[in-house]
């Protein structure tokens, strides 16, 4: 991939020619005009990196270019570049937000240098933007599983990595999607530029739309100037839509027009602008009876399903249980003390079955770690005052009462009901609560309670 993007804007031609070459052996994109308005025209299309900006040109001054560039586009830097040492243009330059100011003749290594330091501070600032959109956690996480299921996904997932197509990530709720594409980000040849994350169920339509295409000021009530969309913060970058089965047919057209072309259009715009993002979905839902029963256009299934993979829930690769357990133990044991699994908590959490999967397990470890006041940790301590099922005798006492059959031929479905059912009352309904215990979303449990007609 090259280094950064660059617009040139300077009227003199045999200078841009030059310079244009000079930064293109250095791997730089480079692109020049020679008016404003054409530098103008050619931001509300392409996103830059660093703008290489004369202030004197025969048009319009380019204070106006540069006006434009710092309300519209914030994180692209603008190095003005102008003949005049007046050092109040300068002063005047800094204070409209350009990056540097440079006069002519400049030392081209010089020119080099700084522009390497505007990226880096571009680089810089998307990356802190991509961390706050993500509430501030930091993007660390380990990949933990020892099974052959997991092994063979995450070779799968580490060569889907290299390509630029879209990748479709199935599985449960809590299977772990959201890690699954942050490791295929940290390892791909975008790994240097932001990977931005939205998640397609919580947002209305029109918020939506605009988190991820951007608006332009004025063009709805609240709409007090002008906001940047997640597809142009994730340039060069990766963005990841999870629960992309959410995402209403109003805007599924939308998106699959900028998968097409690369092309978008902020809410309230008038021009298409572009953003080179590798897209990678989450779903825990079956997309193909979604197609069937046209929640989900087919054309933007078959454009998301270039690479499909499937996180096996977390009770086909049992495995994989008590190392994400000890795992969760270190991690969330904020004492001194260190504590330990016992081999009948061990034993209870590999023949638990874990509707919740993997982020159940954190959450159970995490309840383990309130309750237990020694060093030990013991399968009481999983449950406690939390669900009238304490061991799996209860547990398998519970469902048999409800289905009047042997566990072994019960449903997932069935368990899950139950299971669901047992810490609602439990919680006396608390919804919140009860989705926290469970390790799902607050959306995710009511979707639940209506599938299983839960009152």
């Amino acid at each position: 991939m090259d280094r950064g993007k660059i617009l040139i804007c300077d009227d003199d031609i045999s200078q841009n020619e030059i310079l244009k070459e000079e930064l293109s052996l250095e791997k730089f994109n480079c692109k020049y005009v020679i008016t404003g308005h054409e530098a103008l025209e050619e931001l509300k299309v392409n996103y830059y990196d660093v703008l290489l900006l004369d202030l004197n040109l025969p048009d319009i001054k380019g204070f106006e270019v540069l006006r434009y560039s710092t309300a519209n586009l914030p994180f692209t830097q603008v190095i003005m570049i102008t003949g005049s040492s007046d050092i109040t243009d300068a002063v005047e330059c800094m204070k409209l937000g350009a990056y540097d100011f440079v006069t002519k003749p400049y030392e081209l290594n010089e020119l080099i240098q700084i522009i390497h330091k505007a990226i880096e501070k571009k680089n810089l600032l998307t990356n802190n933007f991509a961390l706050t959109k993500e509430l501030n956690q930091a993007l660390g996480f380990e990949i933990i599983g020892e099974s052959k299921l997991f092994k063979e996904l995450l070779s799968l997932a580490t060569r889907a990595a290299q390509s630029e197509s879209p990748i479709l990530i199935q599985g449960e709720t809590g299977t772990g999607k959201e890690v699954l594409a942050k490791f295929i980000h940290s390892i791909s040849p975008r790994s240097s530029k932001p990977i931005v994350t939205l998640n397609c169920a919580s947002l209305p339509d029109t918020l939506f739309e605009s988190e991820l295409f951007g608006h332009e000021k004025g063009s709805f009530t609240d709409a007090k100037q002008t906001k940047l969309g997640l597809v142009e913060i994730a340039n060069d970058g990766s963005l990841f839509l999870d629960e992309i089965g959410e995402l209403s047919l109003n805007i599924q057209p939308k998106l699959l027009r900028f998968l097409e072309t690369g092309e978008f259009r902020r809410v309230g715009g008038l021009n298409n602008r572009k953003s080179n993002v590798r897209l990678i979905a989450a779903t825990n839902k079956n997309l193909v009876n979604e197609v069937k029963e046209k929640k989900f256009r087919e054309d933007l299934f078959f454009r998301l399903n270039v690479i499909p993979l499937t996180i096996p829930p977390l009770r086909s690769r049992r495995e994989d249980i008590i190392p994400l357990a000890e795992y969760f133990l270190k991690l969330k044991n904020k004492s001194k003390k260190i504590k330990i699994l016992s081999d009948e908590a061990k034993e209870f959490l590999l023949n638990y079955n874990f509707p919740g999967n993997v982020r159940e397990l954190e959450h159970l470890i995490e309840r383990s770690l309130i309750f237990c006041d020694g060093d030990v940790i013991y399968p009481k301590h999983f449950n406690i005052y939390m669900s009238p099922i304490h061991s799996l005798t209860d547990f398998k006492d519970e469902i048999e009462k409800h289905t009047s059959k042997p566990l072994h031929k019960s449903s997932i479905e069935e368990i899950e009901k139950i299971h669901i059912k047992s810490v609602l009352e439990a919680n006396n309904w608390n919804r919140e609560q009860s989705a926290r215990i469970l390790g799902i979303s607050l959306k995710t449990l009511y979707t639940k309670i209506k599938k299983y007609n839960l009152q």
